[in-house]
């Protein structure tokens, strides 16, 4: 179960991830009237839970500066409404997906049963992001309902990821020096991406440092690196949950459907990599080790370049 979490992540989260890099999806913010791309990604990412104010969003958004999240919320209110931001959102990401791949409906006709029954059955106790996504999956239009059920899919494991590193100890600034001295995530950019400042990073590394977590260099420990294979780990497990409604076969089913489609996507060169969402190529070891077609029986393709 925790090999198909793990698989369903990396076949989501692509998906998903349009709204980040697309072109057309990074004018949100601007479009919208907002100021630049960060103030409508916290517009749109945290609409589904109304207007929301700073403390909230920052809580259930787990690694962002609080001061960042606060210079965009709750101005963008006073610019866009939530619902708004979530029809441009939802618009947006769907022309995206048309753009790479056509004929998307039909792939999206073969999946959204499984989606849907995953998303319905899945428990939403302490799982805000989810919760809020999950009231939103009834697109008439199948790319935009696809790209919604994808998002609550994702939205679900996130939400079980913040939990896993508060029972951890980890804030927010500490998971993410962790991240990058594992290498997980791009280094050079990690801390401004997400609005520390350079005394907030270094802090947190001394913290880091003092549980034996990362070296003088700011590299992680043996010790440090067990600790991210662990919340890997327990991320995995509590985002199988989503899968407990299907039986084996279309759960593969489900999975071997989606990897066409986001190997198209990742073609299509959409998403970088390395990217600051930690997000691996389908074709190299995924951070528990394995590539996506090698858990799932097939023979691994050949390396993307």
């Amino acid at each position: 179960m925790e090999l198909h979490a793990r698989s369903l992540w990396l076949l989501s989260e692509p998906l998903h991830a349009v709204c980040y890099f697309d072109d057309r999806c990074r004018r949100l913010g601007k479009d919208l009237g907002l100021k630049g791309f960060w103030m409508g990604y916290f517009a749109s990412r945290t609409a589904p839970m109304g207007a929301v104010e700073p403390a909230a969003a920052t809580a259930v958004l787990g690694v962002f500066a609080p001061g960042m999240v606060a210079r965009a919320l709750p101005a963008a209110w006073s610019v866009v409404s939530p619902a708004h931001a979530l029809d441009e959102r939802g618009s947006r990401a769907a022309q995206a997906l048309r753009a790479i791949d056509p004929g998307l409906e039909r792939t999206a006709a073969a999946v959204l049963p499984a989606l849907q029954t995953i998303v319905d059955e899945a428990p939403p106790l302490a799982r805000p992001l989810f919760a809020a996504n999950r009231a939103l999956c009834d697109h008439a239009d199948p790319v935009e309902r696809l790209w919604q059920l994808v998002t609550t899919v994702r939205e679900f494991r996130g939400d079980a990821h913040l939990a896993v590193l508060a029972d951890e100890g980890l804030d927010g600034c500490e998971a993410l020096v962790l991240a990058v001295a594992s290498g997980r995530v791009p280094r050079d950019t990690m801390r401004q991406d997400r609005g520390w400042s350079e005394e907030e990073w270094a802090d947190a590394a001394d913290r880091l440092r003092a549980r034996g977590l990362v070296d003088a260099r700011g590299d992680a420990t043996e010790h440090g690196r067990r600790e991210r294979e662990r919340i890997e780990a327990a991320t995995d497990r509590l985002a199988g949950r989503l899968l407990h409604p299907l039986p084996e076969a279309e759960t593969e089913r489900l999975l071997h459907t989606l990897e066409p489609l986001v190997r198209r996507l990742l073609a299509a060169d959409v998403l970088p990599f390395p990217n600051p969402i930690g997000l691996p190529h389908l074709d190299e070891p995924a951070p528990r080790g394995g590539t996506l077609s090698g858990q799932h029986g097939q023979a691994a393709p050949p390396q993307a370049p």
